[in-house]
This record gives structure tokens, sequence and C-alpha cells, in this order.
């Protein structure tokens, strides 16, 4: 069964034809700035992005009557439960109303998945979007009535991830208590119980400083900060606390292979970051081993990040003593879409109603 995948991100659009769980090929279409400036929106880029993604599939001689299912990146949805969604009408209503949580290239992955699987009578879906939320209630209070942690987490490769773990170890997933942790340009460490995703730093705004992101602020120096007159508006705020921010802001730089090349020719400053970056990567593990009750069969590090081997091997010194440390690098989302699609047409998981 061939299964096309289609990652629509910022700046390029990334598609992938698998045959069952094996990859056939994958490209990385980029777009020009000026190809997409003339859009006054994300969605009005649709007709542009389809017309790549077929043009793509002519020029690699795919006959669409070969293709067993299209799968697109989950939008930032209403909150919904992990799995594989199939594309339905109440779910293209609320992309094309605006009833999304901002206006992101993903909520394109499951139109361009509908657009081509529509006509020939196959089925779109999406697969664990960014707005997956199965918090335990007791994750969700804070100790402002009104203010609730919200569940922002990179969840296609959280669970895929989780999935090789299960498979690598010989176990059903349902059946283990993990700790996976997402080191991206921003991160997401999360719980997993019974196959559930029960807690996770908000990957915008919360646990350890990443790439570009802030994580977890003190309040008080923020609210100061806020009216301190330095940020005109809540969006200039907001920009700088999660593009701006983390090792850019420290460094000049977002690419950790920069900072290590710099704490390779012995730079103090360089080497002080990435130490509290690793430092408050390791709390933020153990304070999810925790909600675990210490009772943790592994912990899988995962994400662009996880290619160093400076910063897992530190991972692995410091919480092996919690559980064995697996490391599964690379962001891995077209896999992951795939995968999702293949485990519901291989009738092992039915799919999830949006």
């Amino acid at each position: 069964m061939k299964i096309l995948t289609i990652n629509p991100g910022g700046v390029s659009t990334k598609i992938a034809l698998y045959e069952g769980r094996t990859l056939l090929w994958t490209e990385d279409i980029q777009h020009a700035e000026a190809e997409l400036k003339g859009f006054a929106s994300v969605l009005g880029q649709f007709d542009f992005r389809l017309g790549v993604v077929k043009a793509k599939l002519a020029e690699k001689g795919v006959e669409p009557g070969q293709l067993a299912a299209c799968v697109g990146r989950g939008g930032l949805f209403k909150p919904l439960h992990a799995g594989t969604y199939r594309v339905d009408a109440a779910m293209l209503d609320d992309i094309r109303q605006g009833r999304t949580k901002a206006d992101h290239p993903s909520n394109l992955g499951a139109l361009l998945a509908e657009a081509i699987a529509s006509p020939l009578g196959i089925p779109a879906f999406i697969v664990d979007p960014v707005s997956v939320d199965e918090f335990d209630d007791a994750a969700r209070l804070t100790g402002l009535p009104g203010l609730e942690r919200r569940s922002l987490v990179h969840a296609l490769n959280v669970r895929v991830t989780a999935f090789k773990a299960a498979e690598k170890l010989g176990r059903r997933l349902t059946d283990l208590n993990l700790v996976v942790a997402h080191l991206g340009s921003g991160f997401s460490i999360c719980p997993i119980r019974a196959g559930r995703i029960i807690d996770v730093n908000n990957a915008n705004d919360g646990g350890p400083f990443s790439p570009q992101r802030t994580g977890t602020l003190p309040v008080t120096q923020l609210v100061e900060l806020a009216y301190s007159g330095k940020y005109p508006t809540a969006k200039a705020l907001n920009d700088a606390l999660t593009k701006k921010s983390g090792l850019l802001a420290h460094l000049g730089t977002h690419d950790l292979r920069e900072v290590e090349r710099r704490i390779d020719t012995g730079d103090a400053a360089a080497a002080r970051v990435f130490q509290a970056m690793t430092y408050q990567i390791v709390k933020e593990v153990g304070a999810m081993s925790a909600v675990l009750d210490g009772h943790v069969d592994a912990i899988l590090v995962t994400g662009g990040l996880a290619h160093s081997r400076r910063l897992s091997g530190e991972l692995q010194r410091r919480l092996e003593w919690i559980a064995p440390v697996e490391v599964f690098a690379g962001e891995n989302e077209l896999e992951s879409l795939a995968m999702g699609a293949w485990r519901v047409l291989s009738g092992q998981e039915q799919p999830s109603v949006y």
C-alpha cells in the first residue's frame, strides 16, 4: 500500500511516498520568500502548494491510482486525543472558517491531503496534531483560577518515538511508562502512561529554554518586563519570548552545532549556556519521572538536537539512574505521518473521529 505524506512548513512543503512502512522517496520543496509574500494569509497559499505537490508527483511518475491513502500534518485544532484522524467535513470547515488557534502552515495539511485523496476515493488522514490534549486533570490547575496549563506538544514525533521504543522493548505501548524528551527548536518533555501523554511543559512557554524560546520564566520579573515599555504590544513580547530567546538571545545563534564549535575552542560563555540548558532538561525529565511515581521503563531523547553526541551523552550520564536512556535522533515527521496511516490501514488502530 502506497501512502503519500505531506508536511507544510513555513517556507517549505515536505512530501514523501511510503510503501507500507518503507520509505520510497522524499522531497523537501523550498518556497522562495517572494513566492509566498503575495498571499494575505497562510490559508491563501492552498492552491499554490497543491499545485507544487501535484507537479512533484508528476515529476516522480506517481500514478494517482497507486495511492492507498494521503496523510497531512495536523493543524492547530481544538484539543484532541492522540491518534490518526480521518479528515472530515467538520475538520475542513474549522480550517476554512479560521476556527484554529493560529494561521499556521500545518493547518494546510488536512486540506492538501483531502484535495488529493477525495477525487481518488481514498482516505485522507491527519496524525497527532500539536493540539493533542490528554492531560490528567491535576496537571491543568495553576495557583490562579482562570489560568490553566495548556497542552502544546510535539505529539507527532513524541508518539512515533514511543511506538518505536515499545517495538524495540517487545512490549505494547499501553503497558509502558515512558518519559519522552523532544528537543528541537522548541522542547516537549512529557510522561506517557498507558499510551497517554498525561502532562507536558508547554512547548512555547514552559520547561527548559531551547534554541529560540525562553522556557519557564520568573513570573514577577516577566510582569515587570511586560509593563516596562520595552515591548509596545503583546505580540512583540510574545515574539521575543518564542522566537528570539534561548540560545539565540544568549549567544547570537540558535544552531547547537555552532555552540559546540565555540565550546571546543574554549568559549566559556557558550559552555555556560550549554550546561544551563542541559541542567534544565535534566530537571524537567526528573520532574516528569516523578509524575509517573518513579516507575519509568525508559527515557527517550528525540528531535533534531538529539543528533548532538555531547548533549545526548550528557543526558544519558545524568539520567540513567532513573531508567535506561534511548536516543532516537531526528524530527521524523513524515515517517510519523506514514506510520499513523499505516496503523489504521493495517487494522492495528481504529481511526479517530474529529
